[in-house]
């Protein structure tokens, strides 16, 4: 009985170390900040850099204006890739060595497409520099938060994903900064840059999560049937659909729509990367100290209120109030999410990965259906972006009621 219980107290050691109270808050900002160099690389700079260097493409006569929409859908098809396969390559490879490898995978990519061999080429690394994305989306926080005191879940998330917002605000100020040295140097120094950032991050991830068992697979699945976890997929899908607009048609309704020019349209994309870096820590604060499920409630009305601005005021002071919002929600929506997965399924860290996987691969699909969906209906309207804001708006406002119909539904948190 002596040895049962000595047993029992090593392995209770193992999985929860002893540590000063100091120490494991430096450990759990060090884990966070390697989160962020992963999202940065494979979210920001594999996805958003890619946006301001498509003139340049074309001028260089490196591809035709159409060929350049295909290889920017190539990267959509990655994510959405990369956020299905994420679990099972976690379960081979293990998921720190998964993270690394794909950091390392999306340096290669910059490296890769400063050489245009060809359009095929070409595609196959955007796809995986997509890919890399949706992996890191899934795994990084998984393997985080786990080391994380539920009381600091919201903003440690919020630290994880600021990469992506400083990777829309780099593709704003540091790429136009690259193209002045010319197209290939600027691929060169974003591969330089995610080398840099794969390095910083190689040994300040945390001890690797446990490989998946029968019994925890069976857990997760029952996981993802709880009808509050499946509504948050939809909603979370819904919230993908409303960011389109901004995302992909706010500097062009600046530019063309109303008549601006491309400068005063890329200061608008500067001010949305600005609000992508605070908004997921400003969220993930905001959910650690009201409870994730009424913060994204709030959340959700915010949003809709930016997203259908543009329709009601085309004023200044209206698009910068709305291009700020609505990037600060980009990203910040994220920590929301993940801590209600964490309210909805407290008990499994396994479920919880599960549900997670599956909340990404909604947005995925959403995202990519909704962005070919408004260039589809763009064509159709002559050009008519205020439809397009509306129907986002209308999205999200979709995603609201959906959570308070739930809530008053259900009783459980």
């Amino acid at each position: 009985m002596t040895e049962l219980n000595a047993d029992a107290r090593k392995r209770h050691l193992h999985a929860r170390p002893h540590e000063r109270p100091g120490a494991a808050s430096r450990s759990t900002w060090r884990f966070a900040m390697a989160g962020l160099c992963a999202s940065l690389v494979g979210l920001g700079l594999a996805r958003f850099a890619y946006t301001p260097l498509i003139p340049a493409l074309i001028a260089a006569k490196w591809f035709s204006a159409s060929d350049v929409v295909y290889l920017g859908a190539a990267n959509l098809a990655g994510y959405l890739a990369g956020a299905l396969i994420a679990r099972p390559a976690a379960a081979r490879l293990g998921t720190v060595r998964a993270l690394r490898i794909m950091m390392l995978l999306a340096t290669l990519s910059c490296f890769a497409c400063a050489v245009p061999i060809s359009f095929t080429w070409f595609f196959t690394w955007r796809f995986l520099a997509g890919l890399t994305g949706g992996i890191i989306m899934v795994l990084a926080a998984s393997v985080v938060l786990p080391h994380t005191s539920p009381a600091k879940r919201g903003i440690v998330g919020g630290v994880i994903f600021a990469g992506v917002g400083l990777g829309v605000a780099a593709s704003g100020t540091l790429v136009p900064l690259l193209l002045q040295q010319g197209l290939q140097q600027s691929w060169y120094g974003l591969g330089v840059l995610s080398g840099l950032l794969t390095l910083l991050s190689w040994w300040n991830w945390p001890a690797d999560v446990p490989a998946q068992t029968a019994s925890s697979s069976h857990h997760a699945k029952h996981g993802h049937s709880l009808p509050a976890a499946r509504a948050l997929l939809v909603q979370y899908g819904l919230n993908a659909v409303a960011l389109v607009p901004h995302m992909v048609f706010i500097v062009d309704f600046v530019a063309r729509g109303l008549g601006q020019g491309i400068a005063a349209g890329s200061r608008y994309w500067v001010l949305y990367g600005l609000g992508a870096i605070v908004g997921p820590l400003v969220t993930g604060h905001l959910g650690d100290r009201s409870g994730f499920g009424p913060a994204l409630r709030a959340a959700f009305l915010i949003e809709a209120a930016a997203v259908l601005l543009p329709t009601v005021s085309t004023a200044p002071v209206s698009l910068i109030v709305s291009s700020v919002v609505v990037g600060a929600f980009t990203p910040g929506i994220v920590p929301l999410v993940l801590g209600r997965i964490h309210e909805l399924i407290p008990h499994s860290a396994e479920r919880q990965r599960a549900t997670w996987s599956h909340a990404t691969t909604s947005f995925a699909l959403f995202q990519a259906a909704a962005a070919y969906g408004f260039s589809w209906l763009y064509a159709q309207t002559g050009g008519d972006y205020l439809v397009l804001f509306g129907l986002g708006g209308g999205a999200v406002m979709l995603a609201l009621a959906i959570d308070l119909g739930m809530a008053l539904t259900t009783r459980k948190p």
